[in-house]
């Protein structure tokens, strides 16, 4: 949103508005800005939940396997867990055929991944663009 209509919503002139919202950046609170892609748009028509586990839980094989998820493309979330599986990851591909060759060809080549088990959303009831 431009900066004079971010001002004139909150009911300020835009110098002070910008100043507010520059002290926002440095103070870490606005961590970024985005611009949210319509996935069928860019050719990704498939999104699918990976739970993933592990031989071991020890620092080196998770650290390992956090580096190398952040390293392929068609992830686009990867969080550690408590629970039941070891990583659950977001993972966006063209369709089920090429889902397949990236689980495949990448992630069950991951060093120290035991198995993998995908789930496929039905619907997408509410998505943030929000991060962390």
């Amino acid at each position: 949103m431009p900066n004079n209509l971010l001002a004139e919503k909150v009911s300020l002139s835009p110098s002070p508005c910008l100043r507010r919202v520059k002290a926002l950046e440095d103070a870490g609170i606005i961590d970024r800005y985005v611009a949210v892609l319509s996935p069928q748009a860019v050719g990704m028509n498939l999104t699918v939940f990976v739970r993933v586990w592990l031989t071991s839980q020890d620092a080196d094989t998770t650290d390992h396997f956090s580096r190398e998820a952040s390293l392929l493309p068609e992830v686009m979330e990867c969080h550690l867990m408590v629970g039941d599986c070891d990583f659950l990851l977001r993972v966006m591909t063209t369709d089920l055929a090429a889902y397949r060759q990236f689980q495949t060809r990448y992630l069950t080549r991951i060093k120290g991944v035991k198995s993998v088990k995908t789930e496929l959303p039905m619907q997408t009831i509410k998505q943030s663009p929000k991060s962390h």
